[in-house]
């Protein structure tokens, strides 16, 4: 039996980088997974590679910086399978943007996807759970820029912090009915959107994550696969009791200094 054997898990912005590493951790936990993404192309390729191996995933095209297609993600998903048990929300923006920098465009584009997303398809599922006197389980990926982050990641920063308050309060909110929602503040990670976003705004070469690395305590970055082992068993039964906690997923400490 796998940690989710019989669950139907949503993950939104998961056809690629951690999101589409939690979709095959998930499925690979038995799972009956349903991934959310803006290209068909990508989020079909996973679906089908999954399917080859015999898991139980599809793909419904979401541009959660809408709301309503946010919470119809969770929709679908219970028209489908007649509930929703685990929700992901995955989806992140990076693009950079300093105090001064900012504009009002590039401040409300983060906030519609790294926090408006997940309020809204926590509303949708934590809406099911309730009607249906069920217990569930939500992780948000959240980052470690919630504490403060460098100056370029200035509406990332606010947006990621907003979300910690979010898994916290919505935590306590629901801890009656038996939902449990935590967060994973995740710390430099090596995805595809970080190689793209390093090459775009900080002129990185081929070489950029051996550089990286070299500077890092446990010298590599933040792998995808390990962050999705952490996710299932968080959504698992296997987590307990455990909720409203907001994890520091990282390799350096919050708070300390030499």
């Amino acid at each position: 039996m796998g940690l989710l054997e019989d669950k139907v898990v949503l993950v939104n912005g998961g056809s690629q980088g951690v999101g589409a590493a939690i979709v095959r951790a998930a499925a690979r936990e038995g799972a009956d997974v349903v991934l959310t993404g803006r290209r068909p192309e990508i989020g079909e390729a996973l679906v089908a590679e999954l399917a080859d191996a015999g898991a139980k995933v599809s793909f419904v095209r979401a541009d959660l910086a809408d709301p309503e297609q946010a919470r119809g993600s969770v929709e679908q998903v219970v028209a489908a399978h007649g509930r929703i048990d685990c929700l992901v929300n995955a989806a992140g923006l990076t693009s950079r943007g300093s105090l001064l920098e900012t504009t009002p465009e590039l401040f409300d584009t983060h906030m519609a996807i790294n926090l408006r997303a997940p309020f809204f398809a926590m509303q949708a599922a934590v809406t099911d759970m309730v009607a249906r006197k069920a217990p569930g389980t939500i992780v948000n990926i959240g980052s470690n820029c919630a504490h403060g982050g460098p100056p370029f990641l200035a509406p990332y920063s606010a947006a990621k912090a907003g979300l910690a308050g979010l898994t916290r309060n919505a935590a306590h909110a629901h801890r009656w009915d038996r939902i449990r929602i935590n967060g994973l503040n995740i710390g430099w990670t090596e995805t595809e959107g970080e190689d793209a976003v390093q090459r775009e705004f900080h002129g990185a070469g081929d070489d950029w994550r051996e550089e990286a690395a070299g500077r890092l305590p446990m010298g590599k970055l933040g792998q995808p696969d390990e962050i999705a082992d952490f996710v299932v068993f968080l959504l698992s039964d296997r987590s307990g009791v455990v909720t409203g906690s907001v994890i520091d997923w990282d390799q350096n400490v919050v708070g300390a200094q030499d």
